[in-house]
């Protein structure tokens, strides 16, 4: 079992940035593969960015490609989202995502929430205009 634990969300105005911070409780094959996904109010849960810490390769959601950047420091442990020009319709609870990915992100749906095993509570992020 592993356990994420969000920090860094909060307010902002549009065009400004936040970077999000995941920690699991340990490193273990089931942090090979993490992700950020968020659900804003009505709507499905959907996948932002997710990482393969095997080789660093990533995947990101049309809506955030060349604004949100996914990294990975101390192996398999902590992945940060940094999350810049931010728009109104970025506000979300932004949830971390961890799974067993042995053959990496190419053999896998990223963005689909029912290919991640385990979640963390989530933390609010807004954006205003």
């Amino acid at each position: 079992q592993v356990s994420l634990v969000e920090s860094g969300g909060g307010s902002v105005q549009a065009g400004g940035s936040l970077r999000l911070s995941c920690t699991a409780s340990r490193a273990t094959y089931n942090t090979d593969c993490m992700a950020w996904f968020r659900q804003a109010p009505g709507k499905e849960r959907e996948g932002v960015a997710a990482i393969y810490t095997g080789d660093g390769s990533t995947y990101y959601d049309d809506s955030v490609k060349g604004r949100f950047t996914i990294s990975q420091e101390d192996a398999k442990k902590t992945v940060y989202l940094q999350m810049n020009s931010l728009k109104p319709e970025d506000t979300a609870m932004y949830h971390c995502a961890a799974v067993y990915c042995p053959y990496g992100l190419s053999t896998m749906a990223p963005g689909r929430k029912d290919e991640w095993s385990y979640w963390g509570q989530g933390i609010q992020v807004t954006v205003s205009s």
